[in-house]
């Protein structure tokens, strides 16, 4: 697949899985579930794709955004869903520092009122600075803040 289609259908899918599944009529579960077949006959006015292009999508992305259920008839965006789905997240102890890219117009609210998750679920923090930059580079210059994440989770 060339490297635009793949990134057009991955922007896609992020919309209609996160964000806005009414925009094609699909019925996100609580779980955050979303019929294959559906997802691909609904997109159909605004994105034509197959079952191998989608499987390319959720296999191929690199921040692992989508994943399929087990009998791959069912598919879900991983996270930054700003409709409501549970995702039955199982508690972990998290490392004790963790890594938010931001971009440098928010730092200072961050800094002075903390990290908040605005209109989604959670925050996301990354395990490296690599993964974080990747995170805040998307909307320009960025800064990579170090999270005390063990002291977080006390608090």
């Amino acid at each position: 697949m060339k490297e635009e289609r793949v990134k057009k259908l991955s922007k896609s899918l992020s919309y209609w899985l996160r964000h806005n599944p009414d925009d094609i009529g699909i019925i996100v579960n609580d779980d955050g579930w979303v019929d294959v077949k559906e997802l691909i006959e609904k997109s159909k006015n605004k994105l034509l794709f197959d079952f191998n292009e989608l499987k390319y999508v959720v296999d191929n992305n690199d921040k692992k955004r989508f994943s399929f259920s087990e009998d791959f008839c069912s598919v879900r965006a991983n996270q930054g869903h700003s409709i409501e789905v549970d995702m039955n997240f199982e508690e972990v102890k998290p490392p004790v520092i963790l890594y938010h890219g931001a971009p440098d117009n928010v730092v200072d609210v961050i800094l002075k009122e903390g990290l908040k998750k605005m209109n989604r679920h959670h925050v996301h923090l990354s395990p490296d600075k690599e993964t974080a930059s990747k995170v805040g580079a998307r909307r320009g210059k960025f800064t990579v803040l170090e999270i005390e994440a063990m002291r977080m989770r006390a608090d």
